[in-house]
């Protein structure tokens, strides 16, 4: 089946075709820039920009894949989580689209989408597996029992960790997005210039980054508005090694528990090379195999949404045209 997928959930248009695991268009447009001046994603913005680039990023995805509408066999669409207007966008589209050629359409979990990403790229993990979610907008632990059945470890409490790479990003006055801008950053400074106190959540698998980067905002008051480039180099190493070690912690912790030796690492934070550096030797350490997917499919993307609304739709899953946007969701257990 050719599947088309739409993603609107943040700040990315994205449109893609994929048939089974192969990708025959991706097209992402981004918005970065955008919403750069505003240190952040502005919901209402976001949405605007959606209206205007959907029909545009799809009619790219059908000339990539050198079809027409007639040719695709279903359509997928990012139903939640998200930003409720972005999702909007993007839902009541892909829900458009099939009515109009009157073909099956599937409502996909932005997070299941994320966690599947790797099997685009043919990347085989055996169920069970762990699959860490983590992005600007999420930070999730999951247990993956087989496709379709979660069970959620732990969550943040407060900041997703992209966001926190994003706010400490602005208080060093490195611009948006951050994440990329603190990573090429960190290799430069010393990781052991600041330490942060690790959050006491012991026993649960959730996460806090929220002190961290008061910690952060804390250290960069000290400095009265004088930022060296040596003090900037330093926080954002000694935020990064902190950031990751929390996360590692607790992706560790969950294997030994529950004796499952598989990660998944996805998101877009999983395109951090500190993050790829630090797992590529945990993982050796604690005899784990974790699989990643290519840093084209770390960001929000339509091929994820495709393929497992493929999968879906293949197993005779449909979603009715009264589908609705949700900012939250859970995944099923």
């Amino acid at each position: 089946m050719k599947i088309m997928g739409v993603e609107t959930s943040c700040d990315e248009t994205a449109i893609a075709i994929v048939e089974g695991k192969r990708i025959l268009a991706n097209i992402v447009s981004s918005q970065s820039k955008v919403h750069a001046p505003f240190g952040g994603v502005v919901p209402e913005i976001a949405s605007r920009h959606h209206i205007e680039n959907i029909p545009l990023v799809m009619d790219e995805a059908l000339h990539q894949a050198g079809l027409n509408l007639a040719q695709i066999d279903g359509v997928a669409a990012t139903y939640a989580p998200g930003l409720l207007g972005a999702l909007l966008v993007g839902l009541q589209y892909g829900k458009s689209l099939a009515f109009a050629l009157n073909k099956p359409f599937v409502g996909v979990n932005h997070i299941e989408a994320h966690i599947h990403s790797v099997f685009l790229e043919n990347q085989e993990v055996a169920y069970p597996f762990l699959a860490l979610i983590v992005s600007g907008g999420h930070t999730h632990l999951f247990l993956v029992k087989e496709f379709g059945r979660y069970e959620l470890l732990g969550g943040t409490r407060d900041d997703a960790c992209g966001e926190a790479y994003d706010k400490v990003a602005k208080l060093l006055g490195l611009g948006y997005p951050g994440g990329p801008l603190i990573d090429k950053r960190a290799p430069l400074g010393n990781p052991k210039a600041f330490r942060f106190t690790k959050p006491k959540l012991k026993g649960i698998f959730d996460f806090s980054f929220s002190g961290i980067k008061t910690a952060c905002l804390l250290e960069v008051q000290k400095q009265n508005g004088k930022l060296s480039e040596n003090f900037i180099n330093d926080m954002s190493a000694s935020f990064q090694s902190a950031a990751i070690g929390f996360l590692i912690d607790r992706l560790v912790s969950a294997t030994h528990q529950l004796k499952v030796y598989n990660w998944v690492i996805c998101g877009g934070v999983s395109a951090n090379q500190g993050l790829r550096k630090t797992l590529e030797i945990v993982s050796k350490e604690n005899d784990c195999r974790y699989f990643i997917p290519s840093v084209p499919l770390c960001t929000d993307n339509g091929a994820m949404i495709a393929y497992v609304g493929g999968r879906y739709l293949e197993s005779g899953k449909h979603s009715p045209f009264s589908l609705n946007a949700q900012a939250c969701s859970e995944l099923p257990s």
